[in-house]
């Protein structure tokens, strides 16, 4: 009861005046601002040519980023990005927040930031979910699948993928459906369903042969090709990855060549086809010496030594394993340099009981 009668029992102020106060006031001051005027001015650019200028300057960050990259500077692009991104958020440019994703997912994935990556990645996905973009709501999910598979999580990546697919199925999406199969069957082979994955692998040629892409339908080929040896299907794994090499060398996709010609000399070596194992090894050389890789010559030079040391020609394999060791000391991997000698190393024990024994 006190309060309700406070200002009543004020000694100085009456009725009368407390309303001439109101008034008084009401006149001097602005018009209180409602909650929509308020959020409308917060949206509200300050004025269109100061965005402009922002949005020139992230582009310019994007583009610099770019640059970078390709000249190596792989630090120094991400930094440019985190400078376009921030611009971008500022000024509210939702799709382009979510194309720098897509650059800072690459640039920490090369430079093994994995959780940076990932973080990156699902920040990407959110944005498409935002804008409702179905495609790049496909390609974020594959992407996040695919670093889960790397990371060994082969279930949670199944079901990354499956997530995708259903997407792409959804809006009736070739190129996401051919992209999602694949990787879902990638998923299902390391949870060691080999005929199931090769099925989805066969799924997922179909809509890449549709869609014109060469280089994804070698890749799926050389993932089948993984599956059939796996499952000791050497006839399967041969015109497989037979496929996957004459795609890749008709769109001069060096990764997918090389990966070929290094499943067909498993296979071949597997049925006792040593000569052709060792024509595809020197093809294989002859490629990585070509584009002057030598994390790839260093490749070549072990399996040599391996199939030589397979077949008894222990004094080339050893050949091999020292060129191959070099290779590594040049390149400065030292993990490498030991399994090498390692390797070498118990040969030479075998080869020298073996001549006790003899």
């Amino acid at each position: 009861m006190k309060q309700r009668y406070l200002i009543l029992r004020h000694p100085i102020l009456n009725f009368s005046s407390i309303v001439y106060f109101l008034v008084f006031s009401f006149l001097l001051s602005p018009i209180a601002a409602t909650a929509a005027d308020i959020t409308e001015q917060l949206h509200r650019p300050i004025n269109k040519s100061a965005v402009r200028e922002l949005r020139d300057q992230a582009d310019t960050l994007l583009q610099t980023g770019k640059q970078q990259r390709i000249s190596g500077s792989l630090d120094q692009a991400v930094k440019s990005w985190l400078n376009a991104l921030e611009i971008y958020h500022s000024i509210g440019e939702l799709k382009a927040q979510g194309l720098i994703y897509d650059f800072l997912s690459e640039g920490y994935l090369q430079l093994g930031r994995y959780s940076e990556a990932e973080d990156a990645m699902r920040r990407r996905l959110a944005i498409a979910r935002d804008v409702k973009d179905f495609q790049s709501q496909i390609f974020a999910l594959n992407n996040i699948g695919t670093l889960l598979l790397q990371q060994g999580e082969p279930a949670s990546s199944a079901k990354t993928f499956t997530q995708a697919l259903e997407i792409a199925r959804h809006i009736q999406n070739l190129e996401g459906q051919g992209l999602s199969l694949s990787n879902l069957g990638l998923a299902t082979a390391r949870l060691g369903n080999y005929n199931q994955a090769i099925q989805l692998y066969e799924n997922a040629l179909t809509f890449r042969r549709q869609t014109g892409d060469l280089i994804g339908e070698a890749n799926t080929f050389n993932n089948l090709g993984d599956a059939y040896l796996a499952a000791n299907n050497y006839q399967g794994t041969i015109s497989t990855y037979g496929a996957a090499l004459r795609l890749a060398k008709s769109k001069s996709d060096r990764i997918n060549e090389l990966r070929a010609i290094d499943g067909l000399v498993a296979a071949h070596s597997a049925v006792g086809r040593h000569e052709r194992a060792f024509d595809l090894l020197q093809q294989r050389l002859a490629l990585a010496q070509e584009l002057r890789n030598l994390r790839e010559e260093l490749k070549s030079f072990e399996s040599y030594a391996q199939l030589h040391e397979k077949l008894g020609n222990y004094q080339n394999a050893r050949n091999f394993y020292e060129r191959a060791i070099l290779t590594a000391r040049t390149l400065q991997d030292s993990k490498q340099e030991v399994s090498l000698v390692d390797k070498l190393t118990q040969m030479m024990r075998k080869v020298s009981v073996k001549g006790t024994r003899d």
